[in-house]
Protein backbone atom coordinates (compact mmCIF):
# COMPACT_ATOMS: atom_id res chain seq x y z
CA UNK A 1 0.00 0.00 0.00
CA UNK A 2 2.97 2.81 1.02
CA UNK A 3 4.59 1.60 -2.70
CA UNK A 4 1.24 2.39 -4.67
CA UNK A 5 0.16 5.47 -2.77
CA UNK A 6 3.95 6.90 -3.57
CA UNK A 7 3.82 5.64 -7.07
CA UNK A 8 0.15 7.76 -6.80
CA UNK A 9 2.03 10.66 -4.97
CA UNK A 10 4.43 10.81 -7.78
CA UNK A 11 2.04 10.66 -10.55
CA UNK A 12 -0.06 13.58 -9.72
CA UNK A 13 3.25 15.54 -8.86
CA UNK A 14 4.37 15.14 -12.75
CA UNK A 15 0.73 15.92 -13.57
CA UNK A 16 0.85 19.12 -11.88
CA UNK A 17 4.42 19.79 -13.40
CA UNK A 18 2.62 19.19 -16.83
CA UNK A 19 -0.28 21.58 -16.35
CA UNK A 20 2.09 24.12 -15.14
CA UNK A 21 3.35 23.64 -18.83
CA UNK A 22 0.56 23.52 -20.68
CA UNK A 23 2.60 23.57 -24.46
CA UNK A 24 5.11 21.20 -23.07
CA UNK A 25 7.72 24.21 -22.58
CA UNK A 26 9.61 22.35 -19.51
CA UNK A 27 12.10 25.00 -18.32
CA UNK A 28 14.64 22.06 -17.11
CA UNK A 29 14.63 20.05 -20.21
CA UNK A 30 14.66 22.91 -22.51
CA UNK A 31 15.89 22.89 -25.77
CA UNK A 32 14.81 19.42 -26.44
CA UNK A 33 14.31 20.09 -30.15
CA UNK A 34 14.97 22.46 -33.14
CA UNK A 35 13.87 26.20 -32.09
CA UNK A 36 12.68 28.20 -35.00
CA UNK A 37 13.56 32.10 -36.03
CA UNK A 38 11.66 33.60 -37.88
CA UNK A 39 13.06 36.21 -40.35
CA UNK A 40 9.85 38.45 -41.75
CA UNK A 41 11.27 39.68 -44.08
CA UNK A 42 12.62 37.97 -47.67
CA UNK A 43 15.90 36.03 -47.86
CA UNK A 44 19.24 38.10 -48.30
CA UNK A 45 18.41 41.34 -46.57
CA UNK A 46 19.39 43.29 -43.85
CA UNK A 47 17.70 41.74 -41.42
CA UNK A 48 18.46 37.84 -42.76
CA UNK A 49 21.81 38.24 -43.22
CA UNK A 50 22.91 39.03 -40.01
CA UNK A 51 20.00 36.69 -38.48
CA UNK A 52 21.30 34.09 -39.64
CA UNK A 53 24.91 34.76 -38.00
CA UNK A 54 23.31 34.55 -35.12
CA UNK A 55 21.05 31.78 -35.44
CA UNK A 56 24.60 29.57 -36.61
CA UNK A 57 26.22 30.70 -33.39
CA UNK A 58 23.17 30.26 -31.01
CA UNK A 59 22.53 26.34 -32.47
CA UNK A 60 26.08 26.00 -31.21
CA UNK A 61 25.28 27.55 -27.50
CA UNK A 62 21.97 25.46 -26.63
CA UNK A 63 22.70 22.10 -28.33
CA UNK A 64 19.71 22.61 -30.84
CA UNK A 65 19.43 23.42 -34.39
CA UNK A 66 18.33 27.33 -34.58
CA UNK A 67 16.17 27.45 -38.15
CA UNK A 68 15.44 30.42 -39.84
CA UNK A 69 12.44 30.76 -41.95
CA UNK A 70 12.00 33.78 -44.00
CA UNK A 71 8.23 34.79 -43.76
CA UNK A 72 8.19 37.93 -45.36
CA UNK A 73 5.08 40.34 -46.47
CA UNK A 74 2.96 43.62 -45.06
CA UNK A 75 6.45 44.92 -43.85
CA UNK A 76 7.43 42.54 -41.54
CA UNK A 77 4.09 41.86 -39.71
CA UNK A 78 2.96 38.63 -41.00
CA UNK A 79 6.26 37.14 -39.98
CA UNK A 80 5.55 39.37 -36.52
CA UNK A 81 2.13 38.15 -36.04
CA UNK A 82 2.85 34.40 -36.50
CA UNK A 83 4.95 34.54 -33.35
CA UNK A 84 2.69 36.62 -31.42
CA UNK A 85 0.20 33.62 -32.29
CA UNK A 86 2.71 31.16 -31.44
CA UNK A 87 3.17 28.61 -28.78
CA UNK A 88 4.57 30.32 -25.87
CA UNK A 89 6.81 27.47 -25.38
CA UNK A 90 10.20 29.04 -26.74
CA UNK A 91 10.77 27.04 -30.01
CA UNK A 92 9.33 30.17 -31.86
CA UNK A 93 11.19 33.39 -31.89
CA UNK A 94 11.01 36.37 -33.77
CA UNK A 95 14.34 38.69 -35.01
CA UNK A 96 12.41 41.87 -34.30
CA UNK A 97 13.52 45.62 -35.93
CA UNK A 98 12.64 48.59 -35.41
CA UNK A 99 9.74 48.75 -37.72
CA UNK A 100 8.08 45.66 -36.89
CA UNK A 101 8.03 46.37 -33.18
CA UNK A 102 7.64 49.69 -33.00
CA UNK A 103 6.74 51.57 -36.18
CA UNK A 104 4.27 48.63 -37.39
CA UNK A 105 2.45 50.15 -34.50
CA UNK A 106 1.83 53.18 -35.86
CA UNK A 107 1.24 52.40 -39.37
CA UNK A 108 -1.00 49.57 -39.40
CA UNK A 109 -3.98 48.37 -37.05
CA UNK A 110 -2.60 44.92 -36.29
CA UNK A 111 -4.12 41.97 -34.54
CA UNK A 112 -1.45 41.95 -32.04
CA UNK A 113 -0.55 44.72 -30.12
CA UNK A 114 3.73 45.08 -30.81
CA UNK A 115 4.28 46.66 -27.08
CA UNK A 116 2.34 43.98 -24.85
CA UNK A 117 2.28 40.56 -27.16
CA UNK A 118 5.79 39.48 -26.85
CA UNK A 119 8.94 38.74 -23.97
CA UNK A 120 11.69 40.64 -24.96
CA UNK A 121 14.34 38.20 -25.36
CA UNK A 122 17.64 40.29 -25.91
CA UNK A 123 18.70 43.13 -27.78
CA UNK A 124 21.55 42.37 -30.40
CA UNK A 125 23.01 45.28 -32.73
CA UNK A 126 22.23 48.35 -34.51
CA UNK A 127 22.66 49.97 -38.07
CA UNK A 128 22.53 52.85 -39.44
CA UNK A 129 21.14 53.65 -42.95
CA UNK A 130 23.01 54.44 -46.29
CA UNK A 131 21.71 56.48 -48.91
CA UNK A 132 22.23 54.49 -51.77
CA UNK A 133 21.49 55.05 -55.47
CA UNK A 134 21.85 53.43 -59.30
CA UNK A 135 25.37 53.49 -60.52
CA UNK A 136 24.26 55.48 -63.32
CA UNK A 137 22.87 58.45 -61.64
CA UNK A 138 24.77 61.51 -62.45
CA UNK A 139 25.50 63.51 -59.08
CA UNK A 140 28.98 62.72 -57.67
CA UNK A 141 28.00 63.79 -54.19
CA UNK A 142 25.64 64.37 -51.82
CA UNK A 143 24.88 67.94 -52.58
CA UNK A 144 24.83 67.12 -56.31
CA UNK A 145 22.50 64.71 -55.91
CA UNK A 146 20.12 66.76 -54.07
CA UNK A 147 20.23 69.92 -56.61
CA UNK A 148 19.72 66.59 -59.07
CA UNK A 149 16.69 65.68 -56.96
CA UNK A 150 15.40 69.35 -57.03
CA UNK A 151 15.43 69.50 -60.48
CA UNK A 152 13.74 66.64 -61.27
CA UNK A 153 10.76 66.75 -58.18
CA UNK A 154 8.34 64.07 -58.34
CA UNK A 155 10.39 62.00 -61.43
CA UNK A 156 12.92 60.71 -58.93
CA UNK A 157 11.96 57.64 -57.63
CA UNK A 158 13.17 56.08 -53.77
CA UNK A 159 12.29 52.88 -52.95
CA UNK A 160 11.42 51.15 -49.52
CA UNK A 161 10.97 48.07 -47.69
CA UNK A 162 9.55 48.87 -44.04
CA UNK A 163 7.68 51.44 -42.65
CA UNK A 164 10.87 52.65 -41.33
CA UNK A 165 12.19 53.08 -43.87
CA UNK A 166 9.80 55.01 -45.18
CA UNK A 167 9.90 57.23 -42.73
CA UNK A 168 13.28 58.56 -43.34
CA UNK A 169 12.76 58.93 -47.01
CA UNK A 170 9.50 61.49 -46.17
CA UNK A 171 12.29 63.11 -43.85
CA UNK A 172 14.69 62.97 -46.51
CA UNK A 173 12.69 64.82 -48.98
CA UNK A 174 11.17 67.56 -46.66
CA UNK A 175 14.54 68.09 -45.21
CA UNK A 176 15.77 68.61 -49.08
CA UNK A 177 12.92 70.98 -50.44
CA UNK A 178 11.65 68.30 -52.73
CA UNK A 179 9.30 65.47 -53.41
CA UNK A 180 10.08 62.13 -54.25
CA UNK A 181 7.88 59.23 -55.81
CA UNK A 182 7.99 56.30 -53.21
CA UNK A 183 8.02 52.68 -54.56
CA UNK A 184 6.87 49.94 -51.78
CA UNK A 185 8.47 46.65 -51.81
CA UNK A 186 8.16 43.63 -49.94
CA UNK A 187 11.64 44.13 -48.05
CA UNK A 188 15.04 45.38 -49.36
CA UNK A 189 16.23 42.42 -51.05
CA UNK A 190 14.49 42.92 -54.02
CA UNK A 191 14.60 46.93 -53.72
CA UNK A 192 18.31 46.36 -53.91
CA UNK A 193 17.79 44.36 -56.94
CA UNK A 194 15.72 47.20 -59.20
CA UNK A 195 18.30 49.40 -57.83
CA UNK A 196 21.06 47.76 -59.84
CA UNK A 197 18.93 47.42 -62.57
CA UNK A 198 18.67 51.06 -62.52
CA UNK A 199 15.10 50.34 -61.78
CA UNK A 200 14.61 53.39 -59.37
CA UNK A 201 16.94 55.98 -58.66
CA UNK A 202 17.18 56.07 -54.46
CA UNK A 203 17.31 53.32 -51.44
CA UNK A 204 17.62 53.65 -48.08
CA UNK A 205 18.65 50.44 -46.12
CA UNK A 206 21.57 49.12 -43.81
CA UNK A 207 25.59 48.76 -44.74
CA UNK A 208 25.31 45.42 -45.49
CA UNK A 209 25.04 46.32 -49.34
CA UNK A 210 28.39 47.98 -49.22
CA UNK A 211 30.08 45.57 -50.88
CA UNK A 212 27.36 46.23 -54.09
CA UNK A 213 29.34 49.57 -53.84
CA UNK A 214 32.82 48.51 -53.67
CA UNK A 215 31.71 46.56 -57.01
CA UNK A 216 30.50 49.40 -58.65
CA UNK A 217 27.11 47.91 -59.00
CA UNK A 218 25.52 50.89 -56.63
CA UNK A 219 26.88 54.30 -55.53
CA UNK A 220 26.25 55.46 -51.83
CA UNK A 221 26.03 59.17 -50.89
CA UNK A 222 26.20 59.63 -47.20
CA UNK A 223 25.05 57.26 -44.06
CA UNK A 224 22.65 58.33 -41.27
CA UNK A 225 25.64 57.36 -38.04
CA UNK A 226 26.82 59.62 -35.83
CA UNK A 227 30.29 59.32 -37.39
CA UNK A 228 31.77 57.77 -40.63
CA UNK A 229 31.49 53.38 -40.94
CA UNK A 230 35.05 52.10 -40.42
CA UNK A 231 34.47 49.75 -43.31
CA UNK A 232 33.12 52.59 -45.85
CA UNK A 233 35.15 56.11 -44.53
CA UNK A 234 34.97 57.67 -47.63
CA UNK A 235 31.03 57.86 -47.34
CA UNK A 236 30.32 61.02 -45.24
CA UNK A 237 27.67 61.26 -42.48
CA UNK A 238 24.30 63.17 -43.64
CA UNK A 239 25.52 65.05 -40.32
CA UNK A 240 28.39 66.54 -41.38
CA UNK A 241 27.11 67.18 -45.07
CA UNK A 242 24.22 69.98 -42.87
CA UNK A 243 21.67 67.42 -42.76
CA UNK A 244 21.53 66.50 -38.88
CA UNK A 245 18.09 65.36 -38.47
CA UNK A 246 19.16 62.34 -40.52
CA UNK A 247 20.69 60.92 -37.49
CA UNK A 248 19.05 57.74 -37.16
CA UNK A 249 20.17 53.72 -36.24
CA UNK A 250 18.05 50.67 -36.50
CA UNK A 251 18.11 48.58 -33.44
CA UNK A 252 17.98 44.47 -33.83
CA UNK A 253 16.31 42.05 -31.07
CA UNK A 254 14.85 38.54 -30.19
CA UNK A 255 11.56 38.37 -29.00
CA UNK A 256 9.19 35.36 -27.90
CA UNK A 257 5.62 35.02 -27.64
CA UNK A 258 4.22 37.02 -24.69
CA UNK A 259 3.41 34.36 -21.37
CA UNK A 260 7.00 32.45 -22.23
CA UNK A 261 8.30 31.97 -19.01
CA UNK A 262 11.43 33.62 -17.60
CA UNK A 263 13.63 30.74 -17.30
CA UNK A 264 13.09 29.73 -21.39
CA UNK A 265 13.79 33.34 -21.94
CA UNK A 266 16.94 33.93 -19.78
CA UNK A 267 18.59 30.77 -21.68
CA UNK A 268 17.88 31.91 -25.12
CA UNK A 269 19.35 35.46 -23.81
CA UNK A 270 22.00 33.91 -22.54
CA UNK A 271 22.36 32.21 -25.89
CA UNK A 272 22.54 35.21 -27.68
CA UNK A 273 25.37 37.03 -25.43
CA UNK A 274 27.87 34.03 -26.32
CA UNK A 275 26.36 34.37 -29.91
CA UNK A 276 27.55 38.27 -29.91
CA UNK A 277 30.63 37.55 -28.03
CA UNK A 278 32.09 34.77 -30.28
CA UNK A 279 34.85 36.97 -32.34
CA UNK A 280 33.82 35.12 -35.72
CA UNK A 281 30.36 36.41 -35.56
CA UNK A 282 31.55 39.66 -34.26
CA UNK A 283 33.92 40.11 -36.65
CA UNK A 284 30.87 39.20 -39.41
CA UNK A 285 28.58 41.77 -38.14
CA UNK A 286 31.08 44.36 -38.03
CA UNK A 287 32.23 43.82 -41.78
CA UNK A 288 28.39 43.95 -42.61
CA UNK A 289 28.04 47.31 -41.23
CA UNK A 290 26.11 45.98 -37.53
CA UNK A 291 27.00 47.15 -33.81
CA UNK A 292 26.60 44.92 -31.58
CA UNK A 293 25.23 46.10 -27.86
CA UNK A 294 27.82 46.61 -24.91
CA UNK A 295 27.03 43.47 -22.68
CA UNK A 296 25.26 45.36 -19.84
CA UNK A 297 22.43 46.43 -22.48
CA UNK A 298 22.09 42.39 -23.34
CA UNK A 299 19.07 42.20 -21.56
CA UNK A 300 15.39 41.33 -22.14
CA UNK A 301 14.81 44.43 -19.57
CA UNK A 302 17.03 46.57 -21.81
CA UNK A 303 15.10 45.43 -25.08
CA UNK A 304 12.02 46.20 -23.78
CA UNK A 305 12.72 49.60 -21.81
CA UNK A 306 14.03 50.18 -25.68
CA UNK A 307 11.25 49.48 -27.57
CA UNK A 308 8.96 51.25 -25.12
CA UNK A 309 11.47 54.44 -25.43
CA UNK A 310 11.12 54.29 -29.24
CA UNK A 311 7.47 54.26 -29.77
CA UNK A 312 7.02 57.34 -27.10
CA UNK A 313 9.55 59.12 -29.67
CA UNK A 314 8.25 58.19 -33.08
CA UNK A 315 4.42 57.28 -32.77
CA UNK A 316 3.63 61.50 -32.28
CA UNK A 317 6.02 62.10 -35.39
CA UNK A 318 4.60 59.73 -37.60
CA UNK A 319 1.23 60.66 -36.16
CA UNK A 320 1.48 64.51 -36.89
CA UNK A 321 3.69 63.70 -40.28
CA UNK A 322 0.88 61.96 -41.67
CA UNK A 323 2.60 59.09 -42.85
CA UNK A 324 0.81 56.38 -43.71
CA UNK A 325 1.63 52.63 -44.65
CA UNK A 326 1.69 52.16 -48.51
Amino acid sequence: MKILRRSFLQAGAAAAAAQAFPHGARADLYPSRPITMIVPFPPGGPTDTPGRVIAERMSASLGQPVIVENVGGAEGSIGTGRVARANPDGYTIVLGVTNTHVMNGAFYKLPYDVLHDFAPISPLFTAPLVLYARNTLPAENLRELIAWLKANREKATAGFGTATFQVVNVFFEKEIGTQLTLVPYHGSAPGIQDLIAGQIDLYFTTPVELALVRAGSIKAYAVTSDARLPQAPDIPTFAEMGLPTLSFSNWYGLFAPKGTSADIVGKLDAAAVEALADPKAQARLVDLGYQVFPRERQTPEALGAMQKADAEKWWPIIKEAGIGAQ
